[in-house]
């Protein structure tokens, strides 16, 4: 049995991408706190509105 055991090394890029998206959804709760639900619900609602007619 050996004496050391190997720690799991995180890769670069699942770092990079964990990374992005963390910071993906803390920048989407600062915009959420500062301009209110409304701008999101008006921007999802003038997507669909493009999208379907």
């Amino acid at each position: 049995m050996p004496e050391t055991i190997a720690r799991p090394r995180l890769s670069a890029p699942l770092f990079a991408i964990s990374a992005l998206v963390a910071l993906a959804l803390a920048g989407t709760g600062l915009l959420w706190a500062h301009y209110g639900t409304t701008v999101f619900f008006e921007t999802i609602r003038a997507g669909f509105s493009a999208c379907f007619g």
